[in-house]
C-alpha cells in the first residue's frame, strides 16, 4: 500500500485512458504525457495501460507499505528516497517503511511514479484515470492510501536505466494537422496562425490550455462538434485553446489543428510563459 503523507500540487492516477464514452459525453483522460509515463511502464516491464502516478509541478510525499520496484519519467523535480536524491529513467528497489519525496521543479512539468504491476484503484468505465464526476475523486488527498501489488527484486534493478530520454519535450514546435475548420480562413489569416510564436497564459490544466496572444478575431461560426485531445480551438477574440485529456467532448468554435499524440505530450510538459510554435504536417 501506498500512503499519501502530503498530496503535492495535483496528484492523480491515470493509465491510458477511458475510451468508447465519448458518445455519452465522458472525456477521454488518461495520462497527459503518455510517452514519459510509458517509459515508466516498459522501464518495469509493465502492461503499457498500467496505472501511474501523474504528479504536477511539486510533489507528494509517499510512504511505501510493502516491497515493490519503481521508476519515474517525465519532469524533473529533484525525487528523493529516504532523503537521498534519485534520478528519473532508472529503476529502484523498494522495501517496507521507504520514503519518496519530491523538491524543486528543474525541467518539464509533470512526472509520472510507476510502481512494479500498477497501482491497483478502481476501474470505473474500463479505466482508473481520475476524473471529477466519473470517479470517486480527480485527485489525492493527504492520508489516502493506493493499494498495489507486493513484488520483491532479486535482479539489482538500481542499475537499470535509460538515458537521454527527456529530449523529446525539450522542444518548442508542435507538430499539428490541419483541423476540419482551418479551410474557413483565407491563405492570409491561415499564414498568420501557423506562422505566429505563441507564449503560455497562466490559464493551463488537465482540460486546456490557453494562449497569451490575440491572433485573428473573427465572426467565424460552426455547429457545436466532435473535439478530441490536441484539437486547437480559435474563439472569436482571437485566442487559442489547445484541449488536454479532460477536455469536453464537443465545441463550438472552428477547429483550425490537431496535435499529434507525441505534441501534446511535449505541449503538457509546458508551462506559463513558455514559447512554443506550430509545424503543419
Amino acid at each position: 500500500m501506498l500512503k499519501i503523507l502530503q498530496s503535492g500540487l495535483h496528484t492523480s492516477i491515470q493509465d491510458l485512458g477511458r475510451f468508447g464514452y465519448r458518445n455519452i459525453g465522458v472525456p477521454t483522460s488518461g495520462t497527459m504525457d503518455t510517452i514519459s509515463a510509458n517509459f515508466a511502464n516498459a522501464l518495469l516491464n509493465n502492461n503499457k495501460n498500467d496505472a501511474v502516478l501523474e504528479i504536477t509541478m511539486y510533489g507528494p510525499k509517499l510512504a511505501f507499505t510493502v516491497p515493490t520496484v519503481i521508476t519515474i519519467t517525465g519532469a524533473e523535480m529533484s525525487a528523493k528516497l529516504n532523503n537521498i536524491s534519485i534520478a528519473n529513467y532508472k529503476k529502484y528497489s523498494i522495501k517496507n517503511g521507504d520514503i519518496l519525496s519530491f523538491g524543486e521543479l528543474t525541467k518539464g512539468l509533470r512526472c509520472y511514479l510507476a510502481v512494479k504491476g500498477g497501482f491497483k484503484t478502481a476501474k470505473v468505465l474500463k479505466s482508473r484515470s481520475f476524473y471529477n464526476g466519473i470517479t470517486l475523486k480527480n485527485t489525492l488527498k493527504k492520508h489516502d492510501t493506493i493499494l498495489y501489488n507486493s513484488y520483491v527484486d532479486n535482479n539489482n534493478s538500481s542499475n537499470s536505466a535509460i538515458k537521454n530520454t527527456t529530449l523529446f519535450f525539450e522542444t518548442n514546435v508542435l507538430e499539428v494537422y490541419q483541423g476540419p475548420d482551418f479551410n474557413l480562413f483565407t491563405l492570409e489569416e491561415q499564414q498568420k496562425i501557423y506562422s505566429n510564436k505563441y507564449t503560455i497564459s497562466n490559464l493551463i490544466n488537465r482540460m486546456g490550455y490557453r494562449i497569451k496572444e490575440t491572433v485573428i478575431k473573427h465572426h467565424k461560426s460552426i455547429l457545436t462538434s466532435p473535439v478530441l485531445p490536441g484539437t486547437v480551438q480559435l474563439t472569436p477574440s482571437g485566442q487559442l485553446i489547445i484541449l488536454m485529456k479532460d477536455a469536453q467532448t464537443t465545441g463550438g468554435y472552428p477547429r483550425i489543428f490537431q496535435l499529434t499524440e507525441k505534441s501534446i505530450a511535449i505541449l503538457a510538459q509546458k508551462k506559463e510563459g513558455d514559447i512554443f510554435s506550430f509545424l503543419l504536417v
